[in-house]
């Protein structure tokens, strides 16, 4: 038995009429679906999409955070950090990508959505790691990528190429130590050779 994916525009009708007013907005781009919420509906919009019928997103396949302090070569101008979910309806065979942004660019604080969907567990720590995303309800929300004496959050765009420290293993105090970054900022260009008419090219 074969079982075809929902159109999108099918989906979309089905999320805009499950969360009503706390969809700010909903579009299809690419074959995609994606619905934006305010961070303080997250969570319940996050329950109303795994249960609702015509919904049914069971399984949350990825979350991550972004940092939109660059997006548009500068030119935009609102909150700088969101969390974007991707779910799977495994019983309707259809997709949704979920959105909130943080409301404070300091210190971005979003509501877990460990408790509505398990897998979601190592996607915040991860979030929370490299972002800097604080997920509120997490019972163990800790660093999962870097080291626990870590500085900063490196996928933020603003942290520095070669980080703020460096950590070597010192054989006179028989330990691991830590010592400010010892690395040279340079800019390597390659060079490239081409041949004449190299490839076919005139």
């Amino acid at each position: 038995m074969t079982t075809f994916a929902v159109h999108p525009e099918v989906t979309k009708a089905a999320v805009e009429a499950a969360l009503g007013s706390k969809a700010k907005h909903v579009l299809v781009a690419l074959g995609e679906v994606t619905v934006q919420v305010a961070a303080h509906d997250y969570h319940d919009a996050a329950q109303i999409l795994r249960d609702a019928a015509g919904c049914q997103f069971e399984q949350l396949i990825d979350l991550c955070g972004v940092d939109y302090s660059e997006y548009a070569d500068g030119a935009y101008d609102g909150p700088r950090y969101a969390v974007v979910c991707h779910l799977l309806s495994v019983s309707l065979n259809q997709r949704l990508r979920l959105k909130a942004f943080a409301t404070s660019d300091d210190m971005p604080v979003i509501a877990s959505v460990n408790d509505v969907w398990s897998s979601a567990n190592w996607f915040e720590r991860e979030a929370f790691d490299l972002f800097g995303v604080i997920f509120e309800g997490h019972d163990d929300l800790r660093r999962i990528l870097t080291d626990y004496g870590f500085i900063g959050h490196p996928f933020r765009k603003d942290f520095p190429l070669s980080g703020h420290v460096e950590m070597r293993y010192d054989a006179e105090q028989a330990r691991v130590v830590y010592q400010p970054v010892t690395i040279e900022a340079r800019e390597i260009t390659p060079r490239i050779i081409r041949e004449d008419k190299y490839g076919g090219l005139q």
